[in-house]
């Protein structure tokens, strides 16, 4: 099982790289750093909260583990 700050770390991490990648794809879609960095917030605060649940709900499944 992982602790909760690795879950974290982890979770912070894969944001940053989606922060910016969804930066990019925002200026390019929009013409506007602006625009395209708003849009990259927004996406990396949900994704941020959604994966980090994801990741503690599924620490607490056993299906799959090897003991």
């Amino acid at each position: 099982m992982e602790t909760r700050a690795r879950s974290i770390v982890k979770a912070i991490v894969w944001n940053l790289i989606g922060l910016l990648i969804m930066c990019l794809v925002g200026y390019v879609a929009t013409g506007s750093l602006t625009v395209g960095g708003a849009m990259a917030l927004v996406n990396a605060g949900i994704g941020l909260t959604t994966y980090v649940i994801y990741e503690r709900v599924w620490a607490q499944v056993s299906w799959g583990r090897h003991a």
